[in-house]
């Protein structure tokens, strides 16, 4: 009975740190997805990012806040950067904060170390 109270306490204390850590995160792969979607056209043929595009990457920018959210969207964008293969320009992605006069501090790139952005 002891080792049952345990398990619970333990479980519930479990679940106090997984949703404060969840509550404080505002960045996910999906929030992430959606703000960069409009970009696809941008990424592949180069130009001129649509209006779409550059408030996605605004509104991305303004939700990472902490540490943790922009190392998020960092891995994010590298993740779909590999999932879209060749499809997409590197110098485009990398050109794409300045083209939306957003100022993210790293390199979109799939070579950037997300671990070591602050």
């Amino acid at each position: 009975m002891a080792s049952l109270k345990v398990a619970f306490v333990v479980a519930v204390l479990y679940m106090v740190v997984v949703s404060a850590h969840m509550a404080h995160a505002r960045i996910n792969c999906g929030r992430v997805a959606v703000a960069v979607s409009p970009c696809l056209g941008y990424l592949r043929r180069g130009g001129r990012p649509q209006a779409r595009c550059c408030n996605g990457v605004r509104n991305l920018h303004a939700l990472a806040k902490t540490t943790v959210d922009r190392r998020t969207a960092c891995n994010c964008l590298k993740t779909f950067a590999r999932g879209l293969g060749r499809g997409v320009n590197a110098n485009n992605a990398v050109a794409l904060p300045r083209k939306c006069r957003v100022n993210i501090p790293y390199k979109i790139s799939i070579s950037t170390n997300c671990n070591t952005i602050r």
